[in-house]
């Protein structure tokens, strides 16, 4: 992606995700929504504060970051605590948007009744936890050769897509390659579900990658 690397959230598992990987440089952070499992790993950030010698860029809108100024009260304080994470946040809106020569365009979603972002950067679209996207919203995405969504079961869920619904998205969109993400145990076996999928539908895992 140019020689940039921008993430899309930070979960708990944030420092396990980024070593595994093998990344030894980051950008940016582009956040979803403030829930726990999207922004928990933000204090793992400060490996890179280190290692780029600056503070960690974060796109979010100002919700989130109101969300991300009382869970993590101490990165903000007028007296801070040595080796705290360093962070400049950068408000956004539904519209695109520049990170290093980059276009992001947000993709507005609904997570129930939670209003989201999903992002699409160049042709990759990456939406999750949605449970309901309009019409116009799904035009941004069109002509990504890439989508990643969520699917939480095959069951219907009240603030997630299933898989019916999943699949109904990619049909819109269209991509070359679409991968499943947010899914949980009540798919049942890996094995047996990747037996059902279409052809272009693959199931996320950890430590998948694909080139842009």
């Amino acid at each position: 992606m140019d020689d940039q690397t921008i993430v899309i959230d930070s979960g708990p598992d944030f420092r396990q995700q980024m070593l595994r990987a093998g990344v030894q440089q980051l950008d940016a952070i582009l956040l979803t929504h403030e829930h726990k499992d999207h922004v928990a790993g933000m204090d793992d950030i400060r490996a890179f504060n280190f290692i780029n010698r600056k503070p960690m860029d974060i796109y979010a809108e100002e919700r989130v970051q109101s969300a991300i100024k009382r869970e993590f009260a101490y990165v903000f304080a007028e007296h801070k605590y040595p080796g705290i994470p360093r962070i400049n946040l950068h408000p956004i809106e539904n519209k695109p948007f520049d990170i290093n020569g980059i276009e992001i365009i947000p993709i507005r979603v609904c997570h129930y009744r939670l209003p989201i972002f999903g992002f699409r950067i160049k042709d990759v679209t990456y939406i999750t936890d949605a449970s309901y996207i309009s019409d116009q919203e799904i035009a941004k995405a069109k002509g990504s050769r890439i989508l990643i969504v969520n699917a939480l079961r095959k069951e219907k869920h009240l603030t997630h897509f299933n898989l019916e619904e999943a699949e109904r998205l990619i049909r819109k969109v269209s991509p070359e390659k679409a991968f499943i993400t947010h899914i949980s145990h009540q798919f049942g076996l890996y094995a047996e579900l990747v037996k059902e999928l279409p052809p272009g539908i693959i199931m996320a895992y950890d430590t998948l990658s694909f080139q842009c």
